[in-house]
């Protein structure tokens, strides 16, 4: 299987990884930075991902363990990527440079699955992981 994360390459406090695209957006609407009609667009794609995509539990307690997660190369996490444009278009408006890595194999230890995506901590440096920008 393989596994993908779209990221740029600020890195978040919490993971000390590169912060994933729905962070970064949101951190774009927490400076204020969309107009009001993106920002009330932000929060319709927000709840809709929400309710279709799990949200993975351990975000409700902070994430402790500083889990990054990965989506699946698989018809749903594909799909649930491909949904994602508004998302994308807000990145290339306002000049955030997106990349997306790979791997062939489990990028570390799994916490979390369901049919989307894993969230894992602890990277293995083992897994060759491929970066490149969209």
């Amino acid at each position: 299987m393989i596994y993908f994360r779209v990221h740029t390459k600020d890195i978040a406090y919490i993971t000390q990884q590169p912060r994933g695209l729905f962070t970064a957006i949101g951190k774009l609407v927490d400076a204020k930075t969309l107009t009001q009609e993106e920002t009330d667009e932000y929060w319709k794609n927000r709840e809709y991902f929400e309710k279709v995509l799990p949200v993975p539990p351990f975000y409700e307690q902070g994430n402790p363990d500083h889990a990054t997660t990965w989506f699946k190369d698989n018809p749903q996490g594909n799909d649930i990527y491909a949904q994602m444009d508004f998302y994308r278009a807000m990145a290339k408006k306002y000049g955030l440079k997106l990349y997306i890595s790979k791997c062939s194999e489990v990028p570390g230890e799994i916490i979390y699955e369901d049919d989307f995506q894993i969230a894992v901590k602890n990277l293995n440096p083992s897994v060759a992981i491929e970066t490149k920008e969209l």
